[in-house]
C-alpha cells in the first residue's frame, strides 16, 4: 500500500509517500512546499493545490493522511489551516484518493509510543523506522509521520480505523 502523508501549512505544507508492506515500510519521496511570507494565501493555495494534484497523478498513492485539526489561539492561523486542508482533500478527493485524518498526539504515540513526544523524538523514529540515511526536513519528516500513523492503523496495531473524510 502506498500512503501520503501530508502536514497542511500555508508556509511549508509536508508531504512523504511511503510503501508499506506489513510491518515493512519505506519512504519513496517526501518533500516541503514553501512560499514566501509575501506570497499572497491565494497563490499559496494554487501553488499547493497544484504540487499536491502533481504528486498525486505521478505517484498514485492508495490513502492519504492528513494531519487534523489543532486547536489554536488565533482565529485567522485557524482559518487559514483550514484552507489549505481543503484544497487538498478536494485535491485527492478529484482523484479518488480516501482521505484520512488523524490528531496529532495520536500520530506521535503511533510513532513513538507517546502522545506528547517531542518534534525530535518524533524525527529520530521516522528516520529509524524507515530506515532514512538522516533525518528529513521537519514539515516532510511529518509527513511521513502521518503516513506511519496511516499504515499501523491499516494493519490493526491501532484499534479502530478512522473513518474517511
Amino acid at each position: 500500500m502506498k500512503i501520503l502523508g501530508v502536514d497542511p501549512s500555508l508556509r511549508s505544507t509536508g508531504y512523504g509517500l511511503i510503501e508499506a508492506h506489513g510491518n515493512e515500510m519505506r519512504a519513496i519521496v517526501y518533500g516541503e512546499i514553501k512560499n514566501r511570507a509575501e506570497t499572497l494565501p491565494s497563490a499559496c493555495l494554487v501553488r499547493i493545490g497544484d504540487t499536491m494534484a502533481r504528486v498525486l497523478e505521478e505517484r498514485l498513492p492508495d490513502a492519504l493522511a492528513i494531519e487534523g485539526l489543532v486547536y489554536v489561539q488565533n482565529t485567522r492561523i485557524a482559518f487559514t489551516l483550514g484552507q489549505v486542508r481543503g484544497v487538498i482533500i478536494a485535491v485527492a478527493a478529484k482523484r479518488g484518493v480516501t482521505v484520512y485524518e488523524y490528531a496529532p498526539r495520536k500520530v506521535k504515540q503511533s510513532v513513538t509510543g507517546l502522545g506528547g513526544a517531542g518534534k525530535q523524538q518524533v524525527a529520530q523514529m521516522v528516520k529509524a523506522m524507515l530506515g532514512l540515511n538522516e533525518i528529513p526536513p521537519q514539515d516532510a519528516g511529518d509527513a511521513l509521520a502521518l503516513a506511519i500513523c496511516h499504515a499501523q492503523s491499516c494493519r490493526g496495531t491501532i484499534f479502530a480505523l478512522p473513518t474517511p473524510l
